[in-house]
Order: C-alpha cells, then structure tokens, then sequence
C-alpha cells in the first residue's frame, strides 16, 4: 500500500491544532489516524498531538497480523477510549487545560477491509471503482439538524452552527466511539482528513483530484485547494492506496 499525508496551517490561523500519523504495521498492515483539537491554541494542539500518541503507541503495540475482524474493532475502539481517558486527564492537571479536546478519525487496513474508529467531524472517504464515499458520521449539532429533517444538506454547508461538535476526546470521563468497516480492494483509496479540508471542498473535488493515480501529489493537490477557497483552518490529509 502507499501512504501519503500533509497537514497544513492554512491562510487564517497562527498555528496548527492537527495531528496525524500514518505508519505500516505488522504483515503489510496499515494504520492512520487524523485528530483536530479544540481549546486554546497550545492547548488544541496538544490535545490532538496526546491523542494521537496514545492511539498509535496502542495499536502499534498490540496489533499483530491475522486478527479477526471482532478483534481488531476491539483494539481501536479501546485504543480511542484510552486517548481520551490520557486527553481528559490531561485536562484535569492545570486550570489552563479546562475544556481542551480533540475530534479523531483512525483507520486500520488489514484482510482487504478498512476498519474505521471515530469521534467528531474528522472523516474517512472510500474511493473506489470512480464513486466517493463517506465512511464517518459527523458528530455535529448541524449533522443532527440534517438527520431530523430541519435543514438540508445544501443547507448545512453554509449554516452558523456548522462548527460546533457534539463529541470529542478529553471532553468527559468516557466517550462513546462509532465504528465501521468495509472492504479495501486493490485500487481502492482511503482519505482520511480534518474539517479544515472538507469545510472548503465538495466531495466532489476530492475525487477529481485523486482520479489520475499520481498518488504522491493527492495531499498537496487536497490542501492546496482548500488553501485557495479560503483556508481558513487547519487541514490535514491522509491518503492511502492499495
């Protein structure tokens, strides 16, 4: 499989709340995980980049090749429960930290399935046989809106609220982590990505840019346009092809 991964400031803000990390694991595996932290700057940022040690240092640690499908849900969901318990008491240490989090999106190729864990509004597109797919629900008060019928989709895209999640890590003792998984063929790709990219670009876009299989420039080509719509958050992009 092929990895590529950027994450970028943008135009607007003064520093980056992104973290990721994209590694091979044991037995041709691959593992990815995107996280958008929230609280003050320093504070955002820090959220995100715990989280994404704790997940990683998990999975790394316990991930060995042939597990089953119901055993490696096992090993993300605990794997995100446990970055949230290190976010949340992180929290807890100094008056400064109050109210710090982070969304998360993490992602584990193994036995031709992509098996997802997430929190929040980072997602997880398939591209397969030239269709986008989105793999994540939004934890969003505008998603919410969407699924009981008072705005539209159209609607969402430009709604004040667009912003404000309804989970994420470090906010409360336990989180409750959803879960997906879906077969990973041969040719297919995995985008995994913050707000900060999909806030200023249609799903659309993001499948005519990574449509030619010049895979190295898909991350460059995903942040560069959401940069010139605006780029007016952090954006963070992980793309992994089989």
């Amino acid at each position: 499989m092929k990895i590529v991964a950027r994450t970028d400031v943008g135009l607007v803000r003064d520093n980056n709340q992104d973290s990721y990390v994209a590694c091979e694991l044991s037995d041709g595996a691959v593992f990815a995980v995107v996280c958008d932290g929230m609280g003050g700057a320093a504070e955002g940022a820090l959220a995100s980049s715990e989280a994404v040690k704790a997940i990683k240092g998990r999975v790394a640690e316990r991930y060995y090749g042939g597990m089953s499908d119901i055993s490696v849900k096992s090993l993300l969901v605990s794997a995100v429960e446990a970055a949230n318990k290190c976010v949340y008491d992180l929290s807890l240490t100094d008056e400064k930290y109050e109210g710090m989090g982070t969304t998360v999106v993490a992602a584990l190729i193994a036995n031709s399935f992509v098996y997802i864990a997430h929190a929040g509004d980072s997602r997880a597109y398939k591209i397969s046989d030239g269709e986008i797919n989105q793999l994540t629900r939004d934890h969003s008060v505008v998603q919410r809106m969407v699924e009981i019928g008072r705005i539209t989709e159209q609607e969402a895209e430009y709604h004040p609220d667009k912003h404000i999640i309804t989970r994420a890590l470090g906010v409360d003792e336990s989180i409750k982590v959803d879960f997906c998984q879906e077969p990973f063929e041969d040719g297919d790709l995995l985008i995994l990505c913050s707000d900060g990219l999909t806030n200023y670009i249609e799903a659309e876009d993001i499948l005519k840019l990574t449509g030619d299989g010049c895979y190295y420039d898909y991350a460059d080509r995903l942040v560069n346009l959401a940069n010139q719509n605006g780029g007016g958050d952090n954006i963070t992009v992980v793309a992994v092809e089989n």
